[in-house]
């Protein structure tokens, strides 16, 4: 296996150079690529409604394609799903990747073109490898197996049509050496029923050389925990003596951090974080000492930029690359190769470096809580997070957020709902922290705070082990697509949580 790891290494390194390129020449590569593909798309139903045969630049575009999100796109992409062709896209598509998202139960189907699986998706994760290799020029990690604890949802058909969660759809089209290289065996990876999927990894893996992992940090926890259940073991080390990489991405991981120490206490063992969704592959953090993403330009992806304090405005301007500026929130605009045009994936993102061009995800355009102005983001609430924890010696599994409206003569608030991993010993000391940090971080948040005339000190529940994983289970939303909703304008989540939890005391 050493002479097959030291081949692979060679092999997927490669790709460095090129990755290279695009890092010094940006504005080249995103202007050659919308040229591409504005030409690729010009003669399908889409194409010819916005007269991309005459579109000559990026403004022209602009000017003709409104901005989209997934309802406006619905009824093209339906008519796709019955195995219409040349709507969105020139080529074929008989794939769509389903997700449920985060705040709506209706699902959205994402067309998953031939080019979006081989020149974004597929090329997101070999590039992932490279850079990890180049990082690490003594990596092992193809002497062993990857496991990948991805959604769980089975790849479904309807005549030449198929869909499943992006994962599923990844892993029915992988490339035999691919599959080759993964654990366990594609029938349990794929199992609807997460319970009994997290069951069957546990068992079918804990004997096999593990190298490198990938999954969204709660649930590789509930699987890391099963196996030490199974093993009698302390440690995931004790069970994978070789593993040196897990890769994370979906949610923010400076929560787990600790817990992922006591999993895996190794000081060299290698965390990478990506960022990509069914809509695409967008970024790959590309330094271990950082936790910046290096937008990756030359996916098949045109990227515009909405700057947040114009989002929800009528015809809003976006912005290109070379218009950005470090530490504002931009709302990600995408055009992709699998027919998304000016699409709003719904994330809101950071740039921390422009050259070269590196960001962080500091949220969502739904997930934010602002009924009072005070416009406090995920990466905002994270950030007092992490500082009340550190402060306090407390680690969180998972949170979700929302207002106290105003009644009568009171002032508003904010009240969370924490399940921790190890709880501070006081939570009174803890939410003052939090609510501290929030002050210093945002302006507006301390504005409100101001003598708690508009916004008074936060309110917080413990919730007890298994609070979030059970509201979840009951919503019929197990699996590593489905996330907990962090922050919301609304009541809904924290409303039902609560009732659940006093249902169960």
């Amino acid at each position: 296996m050493t002479i097959v790891n030291s081949i692979a290494t060679w092999f997927i390194k490669k790709r460095m150079h090129q990755i290279d390129l695009f890092i010094k020449y940006p504005h080249d590569v995103q202007d050659e690529l919308f040229g591409n593909l504005i030409s690729q798309a010009q003669h399908t139903e889409w194409g010819k409604k916005y007269g991309y045969e005459s579109i000559r630049n990026q403004e022209q575009f602009k000017e003709r394609v409104p901005i989209q999100d997934y309802e406006s796109l619905k009824p093209y992409i339906e008519r796709m799903l019955q195995g219409q062709q040349n709507i969105l896209w020139g080529s074929e598509i008989k794939w769509f990747a389903k997700s449920s998202g985060t705040t709506n139960d209706r699902s959205k189907f994402i067309p998953v073109s031939h080019e979006s699986l081989e020149e974004c998706h597929y090329k997101g994760g070999k590039d992932m490898l490279a850079i990890y290799c180049n990082n690490r020029p003594n990596a092992q990690i193809f002497t062993g197996k990857a496991l990948t604890l991805g959604g769980s949802h089975q790849v479904t058909q309807s005549g030449d049509i198929s869909f499943g969660d992006l994962s599923a759809v990844l892993l029915k089209n992988l490339p035999m050496w691919a599959e080759y290289m993964r654990t366990p065996e594609l029938a349990i990876t794929l199992l609807d029923n997460y319970e009994e999927k997290i069951e069957k990894i546990a068992h079918a893996t804990k004997d096999v050389n593990v190298t490198n992992m990938a999954g969204v940090p709660t649930w590789t926890v509930v699987l890391a925990k099963r196996l030490m259940e199974i093993t009698g073991k302390d440690n995931l080390l004790e069970i994978w003596p070789n593993l040196e990489l897990y890769v994370h991405g979906a949610v923010n991981f400076t929560p787990y951090r600790e817990q992922f120490k006591r999993l895996i206490p190794s000081d060299s063992m290698y965390y990478l974080e990506t960022y990509n969704a069914s809509e695409g592959f967008f970024g790959i953090q590309d330094q271990s000492n950082s936790e910046e993403m290096l937008l990756m330009l030359d996916y098949g992806i045109f990227y515009e930029f909405l700057p947040m304090e114009n989002f929800g405005e009528e015809n809003p301007r976006t912005l290109g690359l070379n218009e950005v500026e470090l530490n504002k929130n931009y709302a990600l605009i995408i055009s992709t190769n699998g027919g998304l045009w000016r699409y709003t994936i719904g994330d809101t993102i950071k740039f921390t470096s422009l050259s070269p061009y590196r960001i962080q995800i500091t949220g969502r355009t739904k997930h934010f809580i602002n009924a009072f102005g005070e416009e406090v983001i995920v990466d905002n609430a994270e950030k007092a997070l992490t500082k009340a924890c550190s402060e306090t010696g407390a680690s969180i599994r998972d949170y979700t957020a929302c207002p106290i409206y105003f009644q009568g003569n009171d002032a508003g608030g904010h009240e969370w709902i924490i399940e921790f991993e190890q709880a501070p010993d006081n939570i009174g000391q803890f939410t003052d922290i939090l609510d501290n940090t929030l002050r210093e971080i945002n302006s507006d948040y301390d504005a409100k705070r101001f003598k708690d005339m508009a916004l008074r000190r936060p309110t917080i529940h413990l919730a007890p082990e298994g609070t979030f994983y059970n509201w979840l289970k009951n919503k019929g939303k197990l699996g590593g697509q489905h996330k907990v909703p962090r922050l919301a304008n609304e009541r809904k989540y924290v409303e039902e949580i609560l009732a659940m939890m006093d249902n169960q005391t």
